[in-house]
């Protein structure tokens, strides 16, 4: 599945975990900004939406609730990504709001977040400089074995065996190249979807699974 169906599938999974002000918010709250950022940005980088929440509510140093745009959670890392206008942020009539988001941000950060604002301007004009600096910024964190997710040698292989490929591999595809039985290659590539390196496809009424697709990131830069 391509962006457009992965976003709607994460979202609606999302809404129905929620119930009263919280699904209100994610209703009203997830907008063109943060689809705009998850499709241009996030899912080139990603290719899926992992560990990522959308208007995830915090509450602040006055034990009010505040939701932040989208937040991604994985392990003892976490990262804060709010998408910011123009307008508001700059004009004298708002200074109290302004100060107050600028209290919120030192805020997350001494609960542990990352934050990281994004400028709505240039999401929508060079969405590739946006990319280049999330992918400068989490490396050191993937990079320091924070993100990264052991493959055993045969996972690493089928899985380059799927990049190679161009397009999808099937279970037969490996049964030919590795030697292996049905059913030990149904069990690999079912652990790499698993781990989030493949994506399943399915055929007819969406009840059958016939081919598997490789997931680009960038937290295997050693097959791409």
């Amino acid at each position: 599945m391509g962006f457009a169906e992965e976003h709607e599938k994460w979202l609606e999974g999302h809404l129905r975990k929620r119930k009263g002000e919280q699904k209100s918010r994610l209703k009203r709250g997830h907008g063109h900004g943060e689809r705009l950022f998850l499709e241009q940005v996030w899912w080139p980088i990603f290719g899926n939406f992992e560990h990522l929440h959308p208007e995830y509510e915090v509450v602040d140093w006055h034990g009010r609730p505040y939701f932040i745009d989208l937040v991604w959670h994985r392990g003892q890392s976490k990262f804060a990504f709010e998408i910011k206008g123009y307008g508001p942020h700059v004009q004298n009539t708002d200074r109290i709001r302004y100060r107050r988001e600028l209290n919120r941000e030192i805020f997350l950060q001494v609960l542990g977040y990352r934050v990281v604002s994004v400028p709505f301007d240039e999401l929508e004009e060079k969405p590739q400089f946006i990319v280049s600096l999330l992918q400068s910024l989490i490396a050191p964190y993937w990079g320091a074995g924070t993100f990264e997710q052991s493959l055993s040698l045969l996972e690493r292989e089928v899985l380059l065996a799927a990049v190679r490929s161009g397009k999808s591999i099937r279970p037969m595809d490996l049964i030919r190249e590795f030697q292996i039985d049905g059913r030990t290659a149904v069990k690999y590539l079912k652990m790499l979807c698993d781990k989030g390196k493949l994506r399943p496809i399915v055929a007819g009424k969406g009840v059958r699974i016939v081919r598997y697709e490789p997931i680009r990131s960038i937290l295997d830069p050693w097959i791409w």
